[in-house]
């Protein structure tokens, strides 16, 4: 650990992803955009002042302002640029040589009444070595103009960024003859003895001119594609002005994706709270420990020095009470959050950006199938989606999920495609599911939905406050948490229509129909009327909830992308569990659903439309397009695969223990991913151990998958404590979550307003 400036990192370590993908050595980089350039540079004065390789990198950054500009004007003279709409000015000064007329230029600015530039960018030596056809004097000459210009650029650097670049290497092979005293040796040289008097002049200065290295690691990748074997090839020197922009601007901006040179983030008042809160547990967990163990001493069976005989205590140990438990798994959970903290918020832990290829996507995909198979056994029962196979399901899927985000597979669109499935797939359970026990229980009391609230949210809840995020950032359980409001108001309305009161009047049956048709024209109508959408969720405190930005178009697109899905787990919820009533289906050991014939001609449709939905998109070329498809085409693959799964009677009678034990604890691991094995809030990877890859994740992972056990666990044992099967006592737990909401919506107020 070399402290948190990672801005030193950025300048000067890195290594490249691929061919064009420079990635900085502890952080992440981000790629901006035209009107973020603007947006940050908004009233700025930059001076780029140099040679011909500065001003290659000159256009090169301008070029992230106005793509539109050509490397048009006289090579060999000042070249000016102004962004009138951002008022943002930047100039190209041509002094070849670090002699008098640059100190004078620089010494001009220092003395200067008027605003001096904001960033700026010098460096030079390829001349002198050409002039001078490499001479030692050239060098000693070099050497003497950079000490009398080193004071000079650290009294600038007071009030302005500057960056001394230093010399990249050259392609000697690819020389003119004009050029060939230009020898990699003369130019580590000049590097050498430019960083060594740059270093030294500002050890005893606060100011610091920055030494802009990196360039040189660049240009010893790429110069071989150089036209003249001296000026870097045109993606090197995106690259160099990329960094540059991300030097200045992510201090400014603060991209989510671009953590290096971004400070800390203070602590907010909630995050002080949660942090006495877990300290005031452990302290609490400590006192009742320590109680329990000196009343445990004090009863500890001594032996009768008279009679030879042990005595027994009066009283036997206690179990472990409520509160001790309560204190046991906030002290946990605690602990765990510590790591969230230290992984994603506090920069004690490296991030890198994440990099595609087919093969870190498909590799590990294949590896954890042959594992899943590996791990066969047979089913409990052999139910269409019994418990097991639906736990198997969204294990596979929870981990396809998770290779698909670490490998940053979402840029290939066949991919994304294809997990968009397995989401929907996710929201399809989540239909059939919860429609299937409020069918076949009728149970539509308090509890039931506490408890199901409060599994799907403890864990989104506590990382808002602890990380800092609003609760729309973990998108899915908001999706999945309104959708199962939405079964159960439809459902528990009158009037309500349960298997039991049906089984007596078929009539109930048509009733049932009826209202899921109004969900339908409900689902239709808001999924095209955007305004109704927002009117809905912008009012407060719903708005606190699905806001992200400072609106909710974030969450009504993500409702929108998957708005039927649901609808179609509880239609075929429906209708399953209609033909099982009826005993159309057979659902034997070992027995196909239907009759061979059926069965068969079942078999082959679903495997076609399988097939087929995947060629479709394979083929995607527009990801808008086939997002616009995707809502009403996605259940066809997911009920080829229920289909598939479960006409063979061999295939429904197996399952995967392997995966079915990810699928007990997919939430967590879909949560838990955001900040403990990516990072920067999914944008990136966390890095535990620098230089190692594969033994990075491999380390990480295990961590990652334990704390999201641990925290399952715990989820678990809370749910008992806090939402009680007692009525009386669930009423005033559930006016205490009204009281924590209320002072959390307080605090969030106050911070809000402390941060305008």
């Amino acid at each position: 650990f070399k402290g948190d400036d990672t801005c030193e990192y950025l300048l000067s370590s890195g290594r490249f992803l691929g061919d064009r993908v420079w990635q900085p050595h502890s952080c992440m980089m981000h790629k901006y955009k035209n009107s973020e350039a603007k947006n940050c540079l908004i009233d700025k004065h930059i001076a780029f002042i140099g040679d011909s390789r500065i001003r290659q990198l000159f256009y090169s950054f301008i070029k992230l302002i106005n793509p539109q500009v050509k490397e048009e004007g006289n090579k060999h003279g000042n070249i000016p640029f102004e962004d009138k709409s951002a008022s943002i000015k930047v100039d190209f000064l041509w002094y070849p040589e670090v002699n008098g007329s640059m100190r004078q230029r620089i010494k001009s600015w220092t003395e200067a009444a008027t605003a001096k530039p904001h960033i700026i960018v010098a460096g030079a030596a390829t001349w002198s070595i050409k002039i001078h056809n490499g001479s030692n004097e050239a060098l000693t000459q070099y050497k003497i103009n950079i000490t009398s210009i080193a004071p000079l650029l650290e009294k600038l650097a007071k009030s302005s960024d500057v960056y001394w670049v230093l010399q990249d290497p050259v392609y000697e092979d690819m020389l003119s003859e004009s050029r060939k005293m230009i020898t990699n040796e003369k130019i580590d040289a000049y590097n050498e003895a430019a960083v060594r008097i740059l270093n030294s002049s500002s050890r005893n200065s606060k100011a610091k001119v920055k030494v802009f290295s990196v360039s040189k690691l660049i240009a010893q990748e790429t110069i071989m594609k150089s036209s003249d074997g001296l000026h870097l090839p045109e993606s090197s020197r995106e690259t160099n002005a990329m960094i540059l922009m991300n030097v200045y601007c992510n201090k400014i901006l603060k991209p989510i994706d671009g953590s290096c040179c971004q400070p800390q983030p203070p602590l907010t008042l909630i995050q002080k709270l949660a942090f006495c809160f877990f300290t005031l547990s452990f302290i609490g967990y400590l006192i009742i420990n320590l109680i329990h163990r000196n009343n445990y001493r004090k009863n500890k069976p001594c032996n009768d020095l008279e009679n030879g005989e042990e005595k027994k205590p009066a009283v036997s140990t206690p179990a472990v009470s409520t509160l001790e438990m309560l204190l046991h798994s906030f002290c946990k959970l605690g602990l765990i959050m510590t790591y969230f903290y230290l992984c994603d918020r506090a920069n004690l832990f490296m991030k890198e950006n994440k990099f595609y290829t087919h093969s870190s996507f498909f590799i590990p995909i294949i590896y954890i199938l042959v594992l899943g198979v590996f791990y066969t056994e047979n089913t409990k029962e052999t139910k269409v989606l019994n418990r097991e196979q639906t736990d198997e399901w969204k294990g596979w899927m929870q981990l396809v999920i998770l290779i698909y985000h670490i490998s940053g597979a979402s840029t290939f669109l066949p991919v994304y495609m294809h997990i968009r499935v397995l989401v929907a797939a996710y929201l399809f359970q989540t239909g059939y599911g919860h429609f299937s026990y409020f069918w076949i229980k009728g149970d539509f009391g308090v509890y039931r939905v506490c408890q199901v609230l409060f599994r799907l949210n403890f864990l989104v809840v506590v990382l808002c406050i602890v990380m800092d995020r609003p609760y729309q950032f973990y998108y899915f359980v908001p999706l999945v948490t309104v959708w199962f409001m939405i079964i159960y108001v439809t459902l528990a309305i009158w009037p309500q229509i349960v298997q039991k009161k049906a089984n007596g009047n078929c009539f109930w049956h048509f009733g049932l129909l009826l209202k899921l048709i109004c969900l339908l024209t409900c689902i239709f109508f808001l999924s095209y009327s955007q305004g109704a959408f927002e009117k809905i969720f912008s009012f407060w405190p719903l708005s606190k909830c699905f806001e992200l930005n400072g609106n909710v178009y974030e969450w009504w697109f993500r409702w929108k992308l998957d708005r039927y899905v649901v609808f179609h787990g509880m239609l075929f919820a429906f209708i399953y569990l209609a033909l099982q009533k009826w005993q159309i289906l057979s659902e034997g050991k070992g027995d196909p659903l239907f009759s061979t014939r059926v069965s068969n001609v079942l078999l082959f449709i679903s495997v076609a439309c399988f097939l087929t939905y995947s060629v479709w998109a394979s083929s995607c070329k527009n990801k808008t397009d086939c997002n616009e498809l995707h809502p009403s085409v996605s259940v066809v693959q997911i009920l080829a695969f229920i289909l598939i799964r479960n006409i063979p009677g061999y295939i429904r009678s197996v399952y995967s223990s392997f995966f079915a034990w990810f699928g007990k604890i997919s939430l967590e691991l879909f949560i838990c991913q955001y900040h403990i094995w990516l990072a920067a809030d999914t944008k990136g990877i966390l890095v535990l151990i620098p230089g190692y890859p594969m033994l990075n994740v491999m380390v990480s992972t295990f961590i990652f998958v334990c704390v999201a056990h641990e925290i399952s666990q715990i989820t678990n044992d809370l749910a008992q404590i806090v939402v009680p099967k007692d009525n009386p006592t669930l009423l005033k737990r559930l006016l205490c979550m009204v009281g924590f909401f209320s002072g959390l919506l307080l605090f969030s107020a106050i911070q809000d307003q402390s941060r305008h």
